[in-house]
């Protein structure tokens, strides 16, 4: 909210009370924004009997998930998965639905993989192969050799010792990752000391992150100069004649994380056949190639590079609005996914609710003044691409003196990339002209236990709402219950089977009840200033 007020060279008189006084006025000038935010409690009525007592959500899981999964973007998965909720959201009848196009690269996708250990002890091994990198030739058996590349590793040096030396080899490249002992439950919810602590703003120039576990490794950007040999490495390995190549996986338990070894670049030369190794079987055969213990191994992937088309994917569609159609009010998630599992947490939970929130907002037969539309996203996985795409497209951005008519019009978009678990609130990312909106949208989930409203943007990573509030838009992003969503990103273990649907059926309706309110409000949603 802005205040007008001529400037004065004397401090208010407000400024001069007690800070108590001070904080009251403060939650009473809230108070009384919240109070005149419009809640159909009608209308929430209604999306909440069609969210929970008709869901849908069982159904696009198996769908989206068990059938079209994995979907890195570009492959056929991921394009059957857009054609499938193309056709979906048509027979809902939902308008104006299409796949919107933009450059993105080759499509890759493996059919069939395998491996295992002959000698000195036979065991089957956990693999995943590694995007962009192509298949062996046929099963390969051979002896693993360890390339200990390790953080601060002298490039120059190792490739001048294994010269010649790796001729038809399985090569380990990397240090083993140290599987850490588990002192806490891998599923939680968040306590009302998490979410307080989600409510606090951030210390001053420092921002929230994650970090990917494990040693120095060829697929990890934080191993500094190491990505950067990545290519110079893989030609060492092709020139040498590696039949493939196994690197450590962070994630333990089974659980392998797949991160790319190639280029979607069709131009750029590929990587040796390539896959991810589970960090308890790489642990072993390092330590018996360590204690001179000689290793057989045999393995076999079955991948294929698509270059049929180079275009990513978005999926549209809309609910016309009948007053204002050309206001838009936008939600949605990224529907492509990394390979090993099927996406079901990362991002086939935030999809389906998209979808479902659609759905409800149709069934439910509510007017709407605005256009609802929902933007499934591909590329998120390789940085934001899609969303980015689609934003640059349509809107422009007035930072680069390039906005499109269609910019001032744009109301708000939410984002959902969090796994499954309850939404218990949203970030504001800076926006506190948002707060007492979202707080009385929130009231008649209080019994969902939904209602956080923190200033700071989302602390760890980034997601397509970045691509709205990067280009000046209102951009928002759910705040929900981690369950158990990082020890199964990008693994071969995310699976329907860590969903929560008893969540996702609540998270569809808040969603669709936010969709709803922002589209039949009487402004557009506050912007921050640029």
């Amino acid at each position: 909210m802005v205040c007008d007020a001529p400037m004065t060279t004397s401090t208010p008189s407000w400024r001069r009370a007690p800070l108590p006084v001070r904080l009251a006025l403060v939650f009473a000038l809230c108070l009384a924004v919240a109070a005149g935010e419009n809640v159909d409690l009608e209308a929430v009525h209604r999306i909440r009997e069609e969210a929970l007592h008709n869901s849908k959500i069982g159904e696009l899981a198996v769908r989206l998930t068990d059938m079209h999964g994995p979907r890195l973007t570009n492959s056929p998965g991921f394009r059957k998965a857009c054609e499938w909720a193309v056709k979906q959201m048509q027979e809902w009848g939902l308008e104006n639905v299409r796949i919107e196009t933009w450059p993105f690269g080759r499509g890759w996708s493996a059919s069939r993989y395998s491996a295992h250990m002959i000698e000195p002890a036979p065991a089957a091994l956990v693999i995943a192969p590694r995007p962009w990198s192509p298949g062996t030739d046929g099963l390969v058996r051979a002896d693993a050799v360890y390339f200990p590349l390790a953080a601060g590793a002298k490039i120059d040096e190792l490739i001048e010792k294994f010269q010649g030396k790796l001729q038809g080899k399985i090569v380990l490249a990397g240090e083993p990752i140290a599987v850490r002992p588990q002192t806490e439950a891998e599923w939680r919810r968040w306590t009302e000391q998490d979410l307080a602590a989600q409510l606090e703003t951030p210390e001053p120039g420092r921002r929230g992150g994650f970090a990917v576990p494990g040693a120095a490794r060829l697929d990890n950007p934080r191993s500094g100069s190491l990505w950067a040999e990545r290519d110079r490495l893989n030609k060492f390995f092709i020139e040498g004649g590696v039949a493939a190549v196994l690197t450590p996986a962070a994630g333990q338990g089974g659980s392998v994380m797949i991160m790319p070894a190639g280029s979607r670049d069709k131009d750029r030369q590929p990587p040796p056949p390539t896959a991810a190794l589970a960090s308890e079987h790489y642990g072993r055969i390092v330590r018996l190639l360590r204690n001179g213990i000689p290793v057989k191994l045999e393995i076999d992937i079955q991948a294929q590079f698509h270059d049929d088309s180079l275009d990513g994917w978005n999926v549209l569609a809309e609910i016309p609005g009948r007053g204002k159609p050309d206001e838009i009010v936008m939600l949605g998630a990224h529907i492509d996914s990394w390979t090993g599992g099927t996406g079901a947490l990362d991002n086939g939970a935030g999809v389906i609710t998209a979808m479902e929130a659609m759905r409800i907002l149709k069934a439910s037969g509510l007017t709407m003044d605005r256009t609802v539309r929902i933007g499934l996203w591909g590329g998120e996985e390789q940085g934001l691409l899609g969303s980015q795409a689609h934003v640059k497209e349509r809107y422009g951005s007035p930072r680069s003196g390039a906005a499109t008519a269609a910019h001032p019009k744009f109301s708000v978009y939410f984002n959902l990339d969090y796994g499954s678990g309850k939404i218990r609130g949203i970030y504001l990312d800076g926006n506190d002209m948002a707060r007492p909106i979202f707080e009385a949208w929130f009231k008649p989930f209080a019994d969902m236990g939904a209602g956080a409203v923190a200033t700071r943007a989302l602390p760890y990573g980034g997601s397509d709402h970045s691509s709205f509030t990067n280009a000046g838009l209102p951009g928002f992003m759910f705040m929900q219950d981690p369950l158990n969503y990082f020890s199964r990103l990008h693994t071969n273990m995310d699976a329907w089977e860590h969903a929560s649907p008893g969540d996702l059926m609540q998270n569809a309706a808040i969603l669709a009840s936010f969709a709803y309110h922002a589209a039949t409000r009487a402004e557009l949603m506050p912007r921050k200033s640029q």
